[in-house]
């Protein structure tokens, strides 16, 4: 079946309408997401087969939850379930000088209790092609990152490609653990690595700047310690303010830079999951087209997702190749 495979926690968001603040509004907006969930979305509604891995309530919420997956066929069979709620967060979205503030509530939600003998790794990978993961779900706790390891060792071991996209996030790391050890271990078994200098500064305990020559270098450098890394992608987000972004990406693959153009978005509804939407646009990329129109295809969904509400990428891949055909004027179609 080719499977694509993701694993992580679902949350609901809770927003205000609109760009208010909580304390100007009693209506609020919700959504599910999650960011390997996300990335899973989006690759379903560029044609591909996805299955999700998580822990989800037990109750009415799971369940819509569940629900909602399955509306872009995602195979949620090995979706586990549990007596603790939904993990939450609550989003009040910004605009132009003023930021947006998330606030999360996920510390005892139904995803951390999360372990490895919940998962039949050996059945779920059992139609898999490509497992991704990010830095997010080892962050949560030590069950998340033990299970996710366990699945990342085996997925390996049967030849599939695993896609990492190792985001640091200081904050959620409170289980005691050593992150830049955690991380470093989940990158040996991966083959392409999704971020740029940042996440390599974190990971190598280097200080390249963001120039194109640092990007270059480290990326070498960054193959150099883990051998089985074979392309390294990065998407550049330039902020003029918390309305109006630019967008291009820039990739080594071991033989060759490139970069691609800028995308100028200069009225953001949503920026929330557009990395995720940039990953995923890669992953299928990958699958169907060269190195370099896989990461045009990835520049170009991360653009076209500030244009939705919500966490996730509604754009099927017809949608994203108009965007690279040079069609960004947003004209009415009839």
């Amino acid at each position: 079946m080719n499977q694509i495979i993701t694993f992580g926690e679902v949350l609901m968001r809770i927003s205000p309408r609109g760009n208010k603040k909580f304390i100007q509004s009693n209506n609020v907006e919700f959504y599910f997401g999650g960011t390997e969930v996300n990335v899973g979305i989006s690759i379903a509604n560029f044609g591909g087969k996805v299955k999700h891995i998580s822990c989800i309530s037990n109750d009415f919420i799971g369940k819509t939850a569940i629900s909602y997956l399955n509306k872009f066929d995602l195979d949620t069979s090995a979706i586990v379930r549990s007596n603790r709620p939904l993990g939450v967060y609550f989003l009040e979205v910004g605009a132009v000088m003023r930021p947006s503030s998330i606030s999360y509530n996920r510390s005892h939600s139904a995803f951390s209790e999360i372990k490895p003998a919940m998962v039949n790794w050996e059945t779920s990978l059992e139609n898999g092609k490509w497992f991704h993961w990010t830095g997010i779900t080892p962050a949560l706790n030590k069950g998340a990152q033990e299970t996710l390891l366990e699945g990342i060792k085996l997925a390996r071991k049967k030849g599939m490609q695993v896609s990492a996209d190792p985001t640091y996030r200081s904050g959620l790391w409170n289980y005691g653990e050593n992150p830049r050890e955690i991380l470093s271990e989940l990158v040996e078994y991966s083959t392409v690595f999704i971020g740029g200098v940042n996440e390599i500064n974190e990971l190598l305990e280097t200080d390249f700047s963001f120039s194109n020559e640092d990007f270059i270098e480290a990326s070498k450098q960054l193959m150099e310690r883990y051998p089985s890394i074979e392309k390294v992608f990065d998407k550049i987000r330039t902020s003029i303010n918390s309305s109006w972004h630019k967008i291009r990406a820039r990739m080594w693959n071991g033989k060759e830079f490139k970069e691609t153009q800028d995308l100028d978005i200069t009225h953001i509804i949503d920026r929330i999951g557009t990395g995720d939407a940039f990953a995923a646009g890669v992953i299928h990329g990958l699958q169907k087209f060269d190195d370099y129109k896989a990461m045009e295809f990835g520049s170009a969904a991360c653009a076209i997702k500030h244009t939705y509400l919500g966490d996730v990428n509604y754009a099927d891949e017809e949608e994203v190749i108009s965007i690279l055909d040079g069609n960004t004027t947003g004209r009415l179609k009839r």
